[in-house]
């Protein structure tokens, strides 16, 4: 081992001064970019936080926000996803390699839905127009149009390929996507019709209206059946709706931060929840047990025991509370959230068991795919990302 020279010597004994003549050179350091004292040299734990992705694939394809994503109903691989870019694509999920343009839309493609058998895509957009797309075939089917103010949802038949669509024009519109013809148009909300559905039998539509009413249709006639509206039922705007897999009750949620549930056949209202405080955002039942679930913006899951009209469990968030998703099969709850995250939680026990980072900004849609392995999250940072959940099927 060398002995140490003596400049090495002086620099472990001694102080070592600099004067102006040993400086090179001066650099202006901004006090922002330098490391906190307490910091480790090297640490990048920062770095690390911000960029922790649980994602097993993200799809970029889109150049703007995305609003509306939907997985087929019988390829588990295959993902439809929309946005402020004017386009929707089809892409696989784990094949980066391939996609295909729903190209067309003049405008924001807001919402996407497959019809019951896989067979179609309907895309909905802020341009007024349904385009309908044939899966097998890859190409566009037909364009169908009616409606003067921007598509809010799309829905398909149960059992057939019939399109029902809301509009901002306060009128819903129906066609059957086999012919490309109009069936019926059913006008009487006074403002933009936000949510909607056929009930699960295929013999009642409900929709939800910004005019703070929900309206009970006869889909062959066009007759409106039911108008539910006024005391104790909501006093502000209808933000989503959900219907039981028995077409018996009808929930809405309201910007007013109320629920009620709604007899479809006799358009009373028959319970009401009122544990919220600010917008309700999504809601959802649950494939078997007599629950529901609702998500808010005041950062607040609650899932509700519907026979007794009480909350079961109240599952808190980091903030609002914008989708859910009940994973079929499973006791388990998805919600995507304005912070980012996608979460998913113990029904049973109201416990957060997984929570999924990669997004940089809010969800505004979550859709999980036919086998119920992966969970597909879309946002307005401009990406959809999966996440592998089949371990919680």
């Amino acid at each position: 081992m060398s002995a140490p020279s003596p400049k090495d010597d002086e620099i472990q004994g001694e102080d070592v001064f600099l004067d102006e003549g040993d400086i090179i050179e001066e650099y202006t350091v901004d006090e922002e970019d330098l490391p906190d004292a307490d910091e480790e040299e090297g640490s990048d734990t920062e770095e690390v936080i911000d960029e922790a992705d649980d994602s097993t694939h993200i799809f970029t394809g889109h150049t703007g926000e995305l609003y509306t994503v939907a997985c087929s109903p019988t390829d588990a691989s295959l993902v439809a996803s929309g946005g402020g870019d004017d386009r929707g694509f089809l892409w696989k999920i784990n094949q980066g390699d391939w996609a295909f343009e729903l190209q067309g839309h003049q405008d924001s493609v807001s919402t996407l839905a497959f019809s019951t058998d896989g067979q179609l895509l309907a895309s909905g957009g802020f341009d007024g127009l349904v385009k309908v797309w044939d899966i097998s075939k890859g190409d566009l089917k037909c364009t169908l149009d009616g409606p003067s103010g921007g598509i809010e949802w799309v829905r398909w038949h149960p059992r057939g390929h019939l399109i029902l669509a809301g509009s901002e024009d306060s009128t819903v519109w129906m066609w059957n996507a086999d012919k490309s013809t109009y069936l019926n148009m059913f006008s009487g909300h006074g403002s933009s019709v936000t949510c909607g559905d056929f009930t699960p039998d295929g013999k009642v539509i409900c929709t939800g209206s910004e005019d703070a009413t929900m309206r009970i249709w006869n889909p062959k006639t066009g007759e409106n059946i039911h108008v539910v509206r006024g005391h104790p039922y909501h006093n502000e705007g209808l933000t989503c709706l959900a219907i039981s897999s028995d077409s018996a009750i009808a929930l809405t949620g309201s910007k007013d931060s109320s629920v009620h549930a709604v007899n479809i056949s006799t358009g009373k209202v028959v319970s009401s929840f009122s544990t919220h405080s600010d917008s309700i955002e999504c809601i959802g039942f649950a494939e078997s047990s007599p629950w529901a679930a609702t998500g808010s913006m005041d950062k607040k899951l609650i899932i509700w025991d519907l026979q007794h009209s009480s909350p079961r469990c109240t599952c808190d968030h980091e903030d609002g509370v914008s989708s859910l998703l009940w994973l079929p099969g499973s006791r388990h709850i998805a919600t995507g959230c304005v912070d980012g995250k996608v979460r998913l939680w113990d029904s049973l026990s109201g416990e957060c068991v997984k929570t999924f980072s990669g997004h940089s900004d809010a969800i505004q849609s979550v859709a999980v795919s036919a086998n119920g392995d992966f969970l597909v999250s879309v946002s307005l940072d401009g990406t959809a990302r999966v996440f592998e959940i089949a371990e919680f099927r």
